[in-house]
């Protein structure tokens, strides 16, 4: 089908939920991890989730597609960026020098045994500034940026409530590393005299540093359902549950074959599940093989696909199954240990351009994943469990970069 990307009034909102809908009451924004189900002044609570597929196009303009009546809106307008994340709810620009902070005013909030969905103004909370460009790492009460020489903490409740507040900026030496939110304060990655990175430091929601951590060649982090992982070269850390103070090590397997693998370099998977996948090495390097984590059992698991792959991410079902993206641009779906589906390429036109390629990604929810294809001007909804099958194609878009929003 085709869709044409134009301004639309208001929001338009999909969702599923074991609880009813209902206003969310006046007064001070509740915590998003305490007892007011994650209730915001002005926000609305829905029967369902509002599950949205977020995009910015080169000229910074932010879309929002509602998944559920197809309809277009635009977010926001904003310098171009380089790169975006996302928490589901918020939106992340990240370009030199600053940071651009978009609330996409739907999310879901998790009361552990069912969940709340809620939907809200869209606006722009405003900018984070600092010296070169950022690497972000949202986290459930705290975002987290390492800007060239300053590690920031931003309170994400404060967010709701349309503003920027910093719980720390500290001064670091300038390294490739991350600022990883935990429940309280964030871990730091901390590197050694040559600027590589050797352990992560705790510091307080106050900035005051804390105890270290082990964890050499950090690169990549994820939080599942179990606690918040950084991957390192010997395995990854994870600290339970996010909590600042209990830190667990899951190491690599001892085999020949492990041994030989390259260190997991990033993580992806369907928000908050326990098991997460990771590539085994560089996407630009380029492998065969991939490696899952399973935080509830605290293992890790390579798997070779016998092609070169570029991406993959976890769906994290009863059949395991996990997506990967070839280098010319197919999505393969393995499950039990084999490739058990393959699409036809979808994206080799992105792919073999470097300045589109990096912004390539899948969003992953329980029954749908989503692909971009900035240079083919389309997103594809696939369904894993059914072969692969492409249930809907979005044309007409500029999907220079992907996020999912209302999860």
């Amino acid at each position: 089908m085709r869709l044409r990307f134009a301004a639309a009034c208001g929001i338009l909102l999909l969702a599923l939920t074991a609880c009813s809908p209902a206003p969310v009451s006046a007064g001070s924004p509740s915590s998003e991890t305490g007892d007011g189900h994650g209730e915001i002044e002005g926000a609305h609570e829905l029967a369902e989730p509002a599950l949205h597929l977020a995009t910015v196009d080169a000229a910074g303009v932010a879309h929002h597609l509602d998944l559920l009546d197809e309809e277009p809106s635009i977010l926001a307008e904003v310098e171009p960026i380089d790169d975006l994340v996302s928490d589901g709810r918020y939106l992340f620009g990240i370009r030199e020098g600053s940071v651009t902070v978009i609330d996409s005013g739907v999310w879901t909030w998790s009361h552990i045994d069912h969940f709340h969905y809620y939907e809200a103004p869209a606006k722009v909370v405003g900018e984070i500034t600092g010296p070169g460009s950022a690497a972000v790492v949202p986290g459930e009460v705290g975002v987290g940026l390492l800007f060239g020489g300053e590690a920031v903490l931003i309170d994400t409740a404060a967010l709701a409530e349309g503003e920027i507040v910093e719980s720390f900026r500290v001064p670091v030496d300038a390294h490739d590393g991350l600022v990883v939110p935990l429940k309280q304060g964030a871990a730091i990655t901390e590197p050694d005299g040559s600027g590589a990175v050797q352990a992560l430091r705790v510091f307080a929601e106050d900035g005051t540093a804390g105890e270290s951590i082990p964890c050499a060649a950090a690169a990549g982090t994820i939080t599942t359902v179990v606690g918040t992982v950084v991957g390192c070269a010997d395995g990854a850390a994870l600290a339970v549950g996010g909590d600042a103070g209990e830190w667990e090590r899951i190491a690599y397997p001892t085999d020949a074959e492990s041994e030989a693998a390259a260190q997991a370099a990033s993580f992806a998977a369907r928000k908050s599940r326990p098991t997460v996948a990771a590539l085994a090495g560089d996407a630009a390097v380029g492998g065969t093989e991939f490696w899952m984590l399973d935080t509830r059992e605290r293992t890790w698991t390579l798997h070779d696909v016998g092609e070169e792959i570029v991406r993959v991410a976890a769906v994290d079902d009863d059949a395991s199954r996990v997506l990967a993206l070839t280098a010319d641009g197919a999505v393969l779906v393995f499950s039990d240990g084999e490739v058990t589906a393959r699409t036809e390429p979808l994206v080799a036109a992105s792919l073999a351009d470097p300045d589109l390629a990096a912004g390539v990604t899948f969003v992953v929810d329980q029954q749908r994943a989503y692909l971009n294809g900035p240079a083919e001007q389309t997103m594809w909804e696939i369904d894993p469990a059914d072969g692969a099958r492409l249930s809907r194609t979005f044309e007409n878009a500029e999907p220079l970069h992907l996020a999912g929003t209302g999860r």
